[in-house]
């Protein structure tokens, strides 16, 4: 691509409030040629030897064309960057969005199912594996009542040669990623259909299926294949929708539901679905997740500042996070994968302001400590790993 058709696409978009961060850029809204769309900028810099990993989302990107799938738009590269320009989905996150209605009810959960399923099997179809399956990544198109559902973020996602490939890498978000993912056997599309399993026992009753705080503890909950109904939070959940979840988490891959069949399950069509309201057990479970959003805005911060530094030619990169940035919480302590960029749609503002003396300061503290732990949970993690690939050694010589 030449350097004066870089220049022309470069001046096509103007923009504005920024999205998210992560380990390779950010994401800007922007106003472009056709309205607004979301940009993801990457630095040259923080993906150099491994470039192949750009080409392979653009190349997969342009490949998707479904309605519950974000639309890719366009891409152009400059001396330092590349901008990815995707469809702008302004309605917010799927567990968000529910507790702004007044009424959810377990029929409603089935249905917005169908549609996540829907575009899950469309990739699955085309030998695509997500890999990264969870409620931030599910966001709705706009703030309609009757806006379309659409699965985001294929940064890690993965399109495998053949149906049979298997993948080695760790991937997914901690609470959501398979069993499999952990224990480093190797993994295919059933990891989307695990990560579905959970999605949907969240919805239902407002907690996670898996609870552990730590690598080795959730590898041993996801491993014994224990999933509990509670009473209390379950009595009024309809039996099908029961059993749906137990077909997906499945420990043993191979027992997993494919997408196609999950397709095919009768809590799917709705008729068997009750009308319980799910929202007050909802609520509650975003209000605990809000409150973890506060270290978020302050990391995204520090994320911008730090790109910021790094980038030749800056102008693409705020220097500040506007006044109303929200973070999508984590799922968990941390992400199994490395830092992506969230492709989540806060709230609009044109505010923008510079970090203060005492903001800088909580900043840098947050970030030393956040270093203390994340050194802490490498060292745990390089000792679980350990210890579990011993486990499994010595299954294979029983």
């Amino acid at each position: 691509m030449e350097t004066s058709s870089l220049t022309n696409k470069r001046a096509l978009y103007k923009f504005g409030r920024t999205l998210g961060a992560g380990t390779y850029g950010i994401v800007r809204e922007a106003d472009g040629p056709n309205g607004k769309v979301a940009v993801k900028i990457i630095l040259k810099k923080n993906v150099k030897g491994n470039e192949q990993m750009v080409y392979d989302e653009l190349d997969m990107l342009q490949r998707l064309h479904h309605p519950h799938i974000v639309r890719f738009h366009d891409w152009f590269e400059s001396r330092d960057k590349y901008y990815i320009v995707t469809q702008l989905a302004t309605g917010g996150e799927l567990f968000d969005r529910i507790c702004d209605y007044g009424k959810f009810t377990e029929k409603d959960a089935s249905q917005t199912l169908l549609q996540v399923l829907d575009a899950v099997n469309y990739l699955h179809e085309r030998n695509v594996v997500h890999r990264d399956l969870k409620p931030e990544n599910l966001l709705y198109l706009t703030r309609a009542q009757d806006s379309e559902l659409v699965l985001a973020d294929f940064g890690i996602a993965k399109m495998l040669d053949n149906p049979t490939d298997v993948l080695t890498t760790m991937a997914g978000s901690f609470g959501y990623a398979a069993p499999e993912v952990m224990l480093k056997q190797g993994h295919g599309k059933a990891v989307d259909m695990w990560s579905l399993g959970v999605i949907t026992y969240t919805l239902l009753c407002g907690y996670s299926p898996f609870r552990s705080e730590n690598l080795q503890d959730l590898i041993d909950e996801c491993r014994s294949g224990s999933i509990v109904f509670h009473e209390r939070y379950w009595r009024d959940v309809s039996k099908d929708a029961k059993d749906f979840i137990l077909t997906l988490l499945q420990p043993d891959p191979t027992k997993r539901a494919t997408s196609k069949e999950a397709l095919q399950h009768r809590w799917l069509k709705g008729e068997t679905a009750t009308d319980h309201n799910l929202l007050p057990e909802l609520k509650a479970y975003m209000a605990k997740a809000r409150l973890k959003r506060g270290i978020e805005i302050v990391k995204l911060a520090n994320r911008i500042e730090a790109l910021k530094m790094q980038g030749d030619d800056d102008e693409d990169i705020p220097s500040a996070v506007p006044e109303d940035t929200a973070v999508a919480p984590k799922s968990g302590p941390a992400d199994l994968a490395s830092p992506k960029v969230p492709e989540t749609a806060p709230p609009p503002t044109t505010k923008k302001r510079s970090l203060s003396k005492a903001a800088k300061s909580a900043i840098f503290r947050e970030v030393v400590l956040a270093k203390v732990r994340q050194m802490r949970q490498d060292e745990q993690k390089e000792k679980v790993e350990k210890e579990v690939l011993e486990r499994v050694e010595k299954e294979k010589q029983k």
